[in-house]
């Protein structure tokens, strides 16, 4: 793997467990702060807000048809000690796991209201990350929770953004985490965190699945499962339908072409690169989250980022 980009800038420090990035139109990046319970928002000097404090374990966050952020709320981690060798991290769930839930945020007032906190088979228990699809819904995944001697199964589901339907359209998936759309639309994509698996999902509409036969273990395609020990975090897609895959123990952003022939590493300063998100002129700069330090970074990104349904205009 190559050096660190030179490029690479830091531009926020002091966070606790940043993810989730949004890069807004005037320049600022909100981010969670899943080890604080907040939605921050990082200003162009790197100065930080709280805009709203929901508490738990707010995880992904995109905007919305309304204007308002979308949440999801893993419900709270348990974490690794202070001066641990490896670093601020989630090991597991909270003690005071306070329930997975979709929420959303008024960025004018900070009022957070609950939208789901369960699903067509029960409760949410770990809701990681999510995509707008431009038609009124949002798919989002449930990764689930980790506990001492048991773990729960993952799932993928669908919603709408007025609280109107909500329902598991992928059941059992290992640990999902990064979620994204196709420049088209027409493929969804969820990164397995655990295998270092990219999946992709045929859609023949809102939520509706065209499912490969057995043995796929849910219905998906595999793009490409990296060799070696790696995990996948959360995801964005390029305009050129690219997915760049936030990478944890190798550290780094692994870029993958749609088929899966191609896969590069574009290597970070840290193991635990847990998101990217694309911004400014063009959606040519990506956004870093670099967690166990606490960290957002930011760097000029080789092609450009797919314009996000209700955040940046599409031609």
């Amino acid at each position: 793997m190559s050096a660190v980009p030179e490029t690479l800038r830091e531009i926020a420090s002091g966070l606790l467990f940043p993810e989730g990035p949004v890069a807004m139109p005037d320049g600022a990046v909100l981010v969670v702060e899943i080890g604080r319970g907040t939605l921050t928002r990082i200003a162009p000097d790197g100065s930080r807000s709280i805009v709203a404090a929901p508490g738990g374990g707010p995880n992904g966050a995109a905007i919305g048809p309304d204007g308002r952020c979308y949440l999801c709320n893993n419900g709270g981690f348990r974490w690794t000690e202070p001066g641990d060798p490896s670093g601020y991290r989630p090991i597991g769930q909270a003690e005071d796991y306070s329930g997975g839930r979709i929420e959303r945020v008024d960025l004018a007032t900070g009022a957070v209201e609950v939208l789901y906190t369960e699903s067509t088979n029960g409760p949410l228990k770990g809701p990681n990350d999510l995509v707008f699809d431009g038609l009124g819904g949002f798919y989002f995944t449930d990764l689930g929770k980790v506990r001492a001697r048991e773990q729960d199964r993952g799932a993928v589901h669908y919603a709408r953004a007025d609280g109107s339907l909500i329902r598991e359209i992928v059941f059992p998936i290992l640990t999902p985490n990064g979620i994204g759309l196709s420049p088209d639309g027409r493929t969804l994509y969820v990164a397995e965190t655990e295998t270092a698996r990219l999946w992709a999902f045929d859609l023949d509409g809102p939520g509706e699945i065209r499912r490969q036969p057995f043995p796929s273990p849910h219905g998906g395609r595999l793009v490409v499962g990296l060799p070696g020990y790696h995990r996948f975090d959360s995801l964005a897609v390029q305009a050129d339908g690219r997915i760049c895959v936030a990478t944890l123990v190798s550290g780094s952003i692994t870029i993958v072409s749609p088929d899966g022939a191609s896969v590069r590493h574009v290597p970070m300063p840290e193991r635990w690169p847990t998101n990217i998100c694309f911004g400014g002129p063009d959606l040519a700069t990506a956004f870093i989250t670099l967690s166990s330090t606490g960290r957002l970074a930011t760097m000029p990104w080789e092609r450009p980022g797919l314009p996000l349904h209700h955040l940046n205009p599409r031609g």
